[in-house]
């Protein structure tokens, strides 16, 4: 029996989505032994799991394609298929109001990336800030660690503490990363 799951993409992501003559799906469909069915006008994808393929790809595809709707790019979301240990992570800001979610998306990112980059940096995550959310990739101990940071800066703590918090924990897990 094959397994179905069903997704929504923001709209403005289809593109990236599909990919210039439909390359990115084609990869997503291949890497996943999966047919996936794009609906660009409301954003639904539907992936249908092929007959006797191990059903455990057809999920993982699904992160996939969360990942690019959330704002990854297709070679970063793709990595969750090579790898089995990666996880896709979302952080949601839809509680905060709009002109909170505009600060807070700017103490996530920091002055031209900085905050951003310093966290990817020092945890190993790829970070994503689309829309009312943070998105992550990464390993377990890696992603706790980026999740733990953003949700410090979300709390109104000082970046620099963030960015000491950040450099205790990569030397206490050195050897796992």
């Amino acid at each position: 029996m094959a397994i179905i799951q069903y997704v929504r993409v923001p709209l403005d992501r289809i593109g990236v989505l599909i990919g210039h003559n439909g390359i990115v799906k084609e990869e997503l469909e291949r890497a996943s032994a999966s047919r996936i069915t794009v609906d660009s006008e409301d954003g639904e994808v539907c992936i249908e799991g092929m007959e006797g393929e191990d059903p455990t790809k057809t999920l993982r595809v699904v992160d996939a394609i969360r990942a690019i709707g959330r704002g990854f790019s297709p070679e970063k979301a793709l990595a969750l298929l090579e790898d089995d240990s990666l996880l896709f992570d979302v952080i949601s800001l839809a509680h905060l109001t709009p002109k909170a979610l505009k600060r807070m998306k700017g103490r996530i990112i920091g002055q031209k990336g900085k905050t951003r980059r310093v966290i990817e940096t020092l945890t190993g995550v790829k970070i994503s800030v689309y829309g009312k959310t943070v998105s992550l990739i990464g390993y377990p101990e890696q992603i706790k660690v980026a999740r733990e940071a953003i949700e410090m800066l979300l709390k109104g703590t000082p970046h620099s503490t963030v960015y000491s918090f950040l450099e205790r924990k990569r030397r206490a897990l050195e050897p796992e990363w």
